[in-house]
């Protein structure tokens, strides 16, 4: 791998072999100063992609080294984990440690601070304050981006939607481009899922721990949960302790979709996720789409290629390739 760097609005990629080569085109991005970039071994080696846009861009830094220093965010809210290594980012009110399988996060809002890095793989999901500010007044929600609860650990429901989001906007952009109407409802989404994963601790017109929004994570948790299996919305509801009626019209303020509507999209988007972690073996698609929840094959494979724009063998031979 050369050292390289590719800019454009909509994608961004550098990758390299050199210490100064990351200092050089990563310390800009995030405002850095005083890093220091050193090898923990003999094969040093880095590579920083994004895509989006100035509302949002979905990012992913790994290297093969050492990495300190200090940053900032800018006016950006960054939603971060790792998938590998270890990190450490400091402010003047708390240090954080990070490992691998912990819940995303958020990177400090109130000025610069400071980090250090070793042989790591870490996701960067950047949202604008805009974006975030006008969904949250969609969602009656009072406050400045500023005042998320960075300490509080997400619910495992919340981390599901937020997961699900992302997949969901990534797929949008590559398949529609940042100029879609795709795109710009994906961003949307994501903003909600944050809301969800790190309340702000503004004070919302409409309280969250209302016994309203416990059944719809009650339903929601069953549906993550169940999904698989061969439920309907009378399990979604009675899950719910809702009528069928009630139920029905939370999945549409929440979710903006029906119950059965979300089921049939999470059983999806586990299928796309499992279909590009293998490789082509005989039988795959359909062991994988019984386990997601589909009984009959055709219909699997048309609801699946309208909403990828593939069939699902497809997203085989692209992984394999």
């Amino acid at each position: 791998m050369s050292d390289q760097a590719h800019h454009d609005i909509r994608l961004m990629s550098v990758s390299g072999r050199q210490p100064d080569a990351a200092l050089q085109v990563l310390a800009p991005i995030y405002d850095g100063a005083g890093w220091n970039c050193r090898p923990t071994d003999d094969a040093f080696w880095f590579r920083y992609v994004a895509i989006g846009d100035e509302q949002m861009s979905v990012r992913r830094l790994q290297m093969h080294g050492h990495l300190r220093g200090t940053a900032s965010t800018g006016s950006d809210v960054v939603v971060h984990w790792l998938e590998r290594g270890r990190a450490r980012v400091q402010t003047a009110k708390d240090v954080t440690r990070m490992q691998p399988g912990a819940p995303p996060s958020l990177l400090p809002r109130d000025g610069r601070f400071e980090f250090e890095y070793e042989d790591w793989d870490q996701r960067l999901i950047h949202l604008s304050k805009a974006l975030l500010l006008e969904v949250a007044a969609e969602r009656n929600v009072v406050g400045r981006t500023s005042a998320f609860d960075r300490r509080a650990t997400p619910e495992v429901a919340a981390r599901a939607q937020w997961q699900r989001s992302l997949a969901l906007a990534v797929d949008a952009f590559r398949t529609h481009g940042a100029e879609s109407t795709a795109w710009a409802t994906a961003r949307r989404e994501v903003a909600r899922a944050l809301l969800v994963l790190h309340p702000s601790s503004g004070e919302r017109l409409l309280d969250r721990r209302s016994a309203q929004d416990d059944r719809i994570r009650a339903a929601l948790d069953f549906v993550l949960n169940h999904a698989h299996e061969a439920i309907t919305v009378d399990d979604i509801a009675d899950a719910a302790s809702l009528s069928v009626r009630g139920i029905q019209e939370a999945f549409k303020r929440e979710f903006q979709r029906s119950p059965m509507a979300f089921v049939r999209e999470t059983r999806l988007d586990r299928a796309h996720a499992e279909l590009q972690s293998v490789g082509p073996e005989p039988g795959a698609v359909a062991e994988i789409a019984r386990r997601s929840g589909f009984s009959h094959m055709g219909r699997f494979s048309a609801a699946y290629h309208e909403r990828f724009d593939e069939h699902p063998r497809d997203t085989l031979r692209t992984t394999a390739s």
